[in-house]
């Protein structure tokens, strides 16, 4: 039974009913910049540390880049899997890719070792754009990826001797044709993969129609109005789906500027908005409660009030309060939930009151219930899974790249079973209580946990290990890695954790290690990861953050 929240959401939202299932708006990020060039071609879309595009120039060097990629063997449906930085490149490949029709698959630029070669090989892409200081890692694993045929890269780069797929600079190949495409892709497309944190097994390739990211754009657009005259600032990497959709995309939509910088520093942040003219932030929950501690700078005096929305989950009401106050934002926060495969399902339009800790409420493009494990719905106030199905079509995920088996698993019922936790109160505010799913988030980032314990599995000391979650006074997770050792195998923390350096991303390094007799178990031998949890640092905890170990980001 429909709950009363649910049948009454038009009045309490605005944003309609949710029974009722219509076309909705439908786009593609091409026909977007289409409309966007023929109306001000002039006018600036991009500014990468003060180099500025228009809207004609990015539209020219992504034309050029896709006829070039087309002579290289790109075509409708195949993938390109792309590892490049905060740059104009990392939107003209995209861009490029996206206009013939063919599926970009943006990967994290931490990747290395297995992490690193799963993607590559699980994306089958024949051809490969990087940085030039990752061709070394991908030279790495690329034997493990034999549908790779090409390496464009992008910058100076020594080439490996021993590989043996073709290498080129993305140089020579940024064309010259920057005539059209009159083949247009449609809304209902597959437009990109994003890969997953791989809680359960390897990391999964999410896919995602065009109309999927122009309605996540929509959405972020709705919780937070944008106009022409407004100018984005965000320092989200161009593999994330924020920095795409509600960093280029939204901005895309109605005609405004995006600033995009290289990485997020604090001392550097205030600088940049003042340099770029930025009245709206995109930035994570973690990255506004450092930027609210940090100290006074004469930057961010001078900027006060010119930030008058701040977007970014999850900020804490204190550090709403703080930059409200301290820097004169007037929206601060996204209020919503969401996650790769459907974003997001409960907002509020902007400037809505939002009940303390809550995350909005129900919106009319998704149906959003709260389940047991019956799949019994339950009533407000009390816990449960997070079931999902969409009201529009092609604005939820398509199904996982690959993986079907994996893709109906997860729809039990015809519903998407997200595998997290929460609850809605009688008003029908929407509260996140908890992952179900064995994953961790660490500096914006979710770690598998099954890929951490393969990573740590390959020490020639380790003979068990369990990767888990401590929680930490930031307010997302610290990294824990507690192994048992080969019999008469000697390890010191540090050693692995030095070790580690070279096997799994950087943003998973854990903060804390254990070495112990045996692991916590149940009678079918899964390692009971929920006591080792609750345990969090024992006596027996090294911590990183008690050395004199720095960690330098790779």
């Amino acid at each position: 039974m429909l709950d009363a929240a649910v049948r009454n959401e038009k009045s309490l939202t605005g944003m309609g009913s949710p029974d009722t299932w219509s076309l909705g708006e439908r786009d593609t990020v091409i026909a977007a910049l289409d409309r966007a060039v023929a109306r001000f071609p002039d006018r600036v879309l991009l500014d990468f540390a003060g180099k500025l595009y228009t809207y004609a120039e990015v539209d020219r060097l992504s034309n050029c880049m896709a006829h070039a990629l087309q002579d290289l063997g790109l075509r409708q449906g195949q993938t390109l899997v792309s590892m490049l930085d905060n740059n104009i490149d990392a939107v003209v490949v995209w861009l490029a890719v996206n206009k013939l029709r063919a599926v970009s698959v943006p990967i994290n630029t931490a990747l290395r070792g297995e992490f690193l070669r799963h993607q590559i090989a699980d994306a089958n892409a024949a051809l490969v754009v990087c940085e030039a200081d990752y061709l070394e890692r991908i030279a790495a694993v690329v034997a493990g990826a034999p549908a790779v045929k090409q390496i464009l890269h992008r910058g100076e780069a020594a080439v490996p001797a021993d590989l043996h797929v073709g290498v080129a600079p993305l140089d020579a190949h940024r064309g010259s044709d920057a005539s059209s495409f009159a083949d247009k892709p449609d809304p209902a497309e597959l437009a990109c993969l994003v890969y997953t944190s791989g809680t359960t097994g390897p990391s999964k390739g999410c896919m995602l129609s065009y109309n999927f990211m122009c309605n996540l754009a929509r959405l972020q657009l709705r919780a937070g109005p944008a106009t022409e005259k407004d100018v984005t600032i965000t320092p989200l990497p161009l593999f994330h789906m924020n920095a795409l959709c509600v960093g280029i995309i939204s901005n895309i939509l109605v005609g405004a500027r995006v600033c995009v910088v290289p990485r997020f520093s604090v001392s550097n942040f205030w600088p940049e908005v003042e340099r770029s003219g930025a009245t709206i932030a995109s930035i994570l929950g973690g990255m506004g409660g450092l930027l609210s501690q940090a100290p006074d700078s004469d930057a961010a005096r001078r900027c006060f009030g010119q930030i008058h929305t701040v977007r970014g989950n999850p900020f804490t009401e204190e550090t709403k309060k703080i930059w409200r106050e301290r820097f004169g934002a007037k929206q601060v926060g996204g209020n919503g939930y969401g996650l790769t495969e459907a974003c997001v399902v409960t907002s509020l339009p902007g400037g809505e009151y939002a009940a303390p800790g809550s995350s909005g409420k129900r919106i009319a493009d998704f149906d959003v219930r709260i389940v047991d494990e019956l799949d019994r719905e339950l009533p407000a106030n009390t816990a449960g899974e997070i079931v999902v199905r969409p009201l529009r079509p092609d604005i939820m995920f398509m199904g996982y790249w690959r993986r079907p088996e994996d893709t109906v698993k997860l729809l039990r019922n015809l519903w998407f079973h997200t595998g997290d936790i929460g609850k809605f109160d009688e008003q029908g505010f929407f509260y996140f209580v908890d992952r179900k799913k064995d994953y961790l988030r660490r500096r914006g980032e979710n770690i598998s946990s099954f890929e951490m314990e393969a990573a740590f599995a390959a020490h020639p000391a380790i003979a068990e290990v369990a990767v888990h979650a401590v929680p930490s006074s930031k307010g997302e997770d610290d990294v824990k890695v507690t192994a048992v050792l080969h019999a008469g195998a000697t390890l010191a923390h540090a050693e692995l954790f030095r070790w580690s350096t070279d096997a799994v991303p950087y943003y998973a390094l854990p903060r804390y290690i254990e070495f112990r007799d045996s692991l916590p178990k149940n009678p079918q031998g899964r390692v009971l990861k929920y006591l080792l949890r609750d345990e969090g640092k024992t006596a027996a905890t090294w911590d990183l953050e008690e050395t004199d170990i720095k960690v330098a980001k790779r």
